[in-house]
């Protein structure tokens, strides 16, 4: 019986000195949060989509707070918010937020089935990444959209869909949060986040192909040849450039005029949310007006 009343007493001092020792431990380090941070995070949209850059809203929430101890905001920005919501944060945080452009995801691909005709059928897996690792997909041009929609999977706000006739992805601008999930999925990084330009106007070579001209070509009816023809429109604003024998547009740059657009002999530069062009004088009929009846 003693020796039952002596194991209770040890194991009670054991479990005593534990505890005390758990509780000093927890006091000297204990983490305190600064309540900012739950002030920031309530006025998130919870998305967790990784946009900004951060792991969830949490984490941006955090790096706010820590940016607005450093005296400024930039360069942080909350995709799905926007504008409204940074306003939100910022006067939590008493601090000023610039105004930010909006941006908006672009295919860079017009591999559509008629520019860019199947030569094998892939009967595997559906997903990009799949069939990225088991080959060059069922087409010529190795750098074009794969169709499987791993970037519809991975858009959490049903801003992006697979066109059955083109087979390839479209983006529904007034859905599109500009997170960049889709670019992310993307294993052949064709999905751009762009500046969604004035009025949503703006000029993007829809083409990732880095092949020689002549190659491209055969690989599809509208990819980039890399003739040059729209950098020397445009050598005044210098807003085109020529690496790896493909055309890229500076959106930053770009005066939306249009000429490079009209120079591509391939049409491989598209305009987005223009209104339609006025016809040329020389495509204006000439006719002359019927002389009045005597």
């Amino acid at each position: 019986m003693n020796l039952i009343l002596l194991a209770v007493i040890a194991l009670g001092a054991i479990g005593l000195t534990a505890a005390l020792l758990l509780y000093f431990a927890s006091r000297k380090f204990a983490v305190h949060e600064d309540e900012r941070i739950g002030q920031v995070s309530a006025v998130l949209p919870q998305a967790n989509c990784g946009g900004c850059g951060f792991p969830g809203c949490a984490g941006f929430a955090g790096a706010c707070v820590k940016a607005a101890d450093k005296g400024s905001l930039e360069g942080l920005l909350c995709p799905v918010g926007g504008q409204p919501v940074m306003e939100q944060v910022a006067g939590i945080l008493g601090m000023a937020v610039e105004a930010s452009a909006p941006k908006v995801a672009v295919v860079r691909c017009n591999g559509s089935c008629e520019n860019r005709p199947r030569l094998v059928s892939y009967d595997g897996a559906q997903s990009c990444k799949v069939q990225q690792m088991t080959g060059m997909g069922e087409t010529g041009c190795p750098y074009g959209c794969l169709g499987c929609g791993d970037c519809v999977e991975a858009c959490q706000f049903d801003a992006i869909r697979i066109n059955p006739e083109t087979m390839l992805p479209e983006v529904d601008e007034e859905k599109c949060t500009a997170c960049g999930a889709c670019s992310k999925a993307c294993p052949r990084q064709i999905i751009e986040i762009r500046l969604k330009g004035p009025k949503g106007r703006r000029m993007v070579v829809l083409c990732n192909n880095k092949d020689k001209g002549a190659i491209a070509n055969k690989a599809c009816k509208a990819s980039c040849i890399g003739c040059g023809k729209c950098v020397k429109t445009c050598e005044k604003f210098e807003a085109i450039t020529l690496e790896n024998n493909l055309a890229y547009i500076d959106a930053e740059k770009c005066k939306l005029c249009r000429k490079c657009e009209e120079a591509c002999p391939k049409g491989a530069i598209h305009a987005f949310n223009f209104p339609p062009r006025k016809p040329k004088a020389e495509e204006i009929p000439n006719v002359e007006p019927q002389k009045a009846e005597q």
